[in-house]
């Protein structure tokens, strides 16, 4: 069992969401970076879709109460065990009553950790990721508590090496398709929206992302039509907002383009005044 002695900033217990519940207005949710997840499972030997716990830019403080291993991914918040600076991207052994704190984050902006086979938290159409209305918690808080598997089943593969990506930490191109109603725009519109930096508000969080700078705006708002995560969707007043995890499923916005899956990916790990330009693929 693993307790909360400190749930940072923002910290849940999140899957790869609940797929197949749209219809019913139900998110998807899940984790915000599908990349950095799947990586802390892989290391562990567990399926890429195992519950995490996904940390936003300040840290957690855990106590393990059972022998296991973890692994740390994502955003470097200078992790230590039991006050001893940990490595990213490894398996880690835990003994009983270690104690899992963050400091300083250094790059990026949302930390994972993995338990080998997976927290175990409440089911809700057929996921673990935590959502307001949906699951009982929203985020976790003190004392919260969360069992896992107790097992030494785990064979520590010292020969073995994983690549892994550091580099969307440092990428600002995020590519997309082109949206539904992209044909909408004029070719000025197009052109800045393609050509120009944009700069992350700070009005982001897990169910979107809204941009600084105004792009000029005489489009019509639409019949009431399906979004996804990566929806940017273009709003009367000019502002740009990127759909992600957390997003409803409809919107009566123009939908813009559309990010690829590794895109939603790097913007997890943007943070208010960081820059991005839109690449077309």
């Amino acid at each position: 069992m693993v307790k909360v002695l400190n749930p940072g900033l923002y910290s849940s217990i999140q899957d790869f969401g609940r797929v197949g519940f749209q219809q019913y207005g139900v998110p998807i949710a899940g984790v915000m970076d599908q990349y950095s997840a799947a990586l802390a499972n892989h290391i562990l030997g567990n399926h890429e879709t195992a519950a995490v716990i996904e940390m936003t830019m300040t840290g957690a403080t855990l106590q393990f109460y059972n022998d296991t291993y973890i692994c740390v991914t994502g955003a470097d918040m200078s992790p230590k065990l039991n006050d001893v600076l940990l490595q990213l991207n490894k398996a880690i052994k835990i003994q009983t009553g270690d104690v899992l704190s963050f400091g300083k984050i250094k790059t990026g902006f949302r930390t994972y950790v993995s338990v080998l086979g997976g927290f175990k938290s409440e089911m809700v159409m057929n996921s673990q990721s935590m959502f307001g209305g949906i699951t009982s918690e929203l985020k976790l808080v003190i004392n919260d508590e969360f069992k896992y598997d107790v097992s030494n089943s785990f064979i520590e593969r010292k020969n073995a090496s994983i690549k892994v990506n550091n580099n969307m930490f440092l990428k600002h191109d995020i590519e997309a398709f082109q949206g539904p109603e992209y044909h909408l725009l004029s070719q000025k519109q197009q052109d800045i929206l393609l050509n120009s930096p944009f700069s992350i508000s700070n009005n982001n969080n897990r169910m979107a992302y809204q941009l600084q700078e105004p792009l000029e705006n005489s489009l019509e708002p639409i019949i009431t039509s399906g979004v996804l995560p990566g929806t940017v969707q273009l709003t009367p007043s000019g502002k740009l907002i990127i759909l992600m995890r957390d997003c409803q499923t409809t919107g009566g916005y123009p939908r813009v383009l559309q990010l690829k899956e590794s895109a939603i990916n790097i913007l997890a790990q943007k943070y208010t005044g960081q820059q991005i330009r839109f690449k077309l693929v």
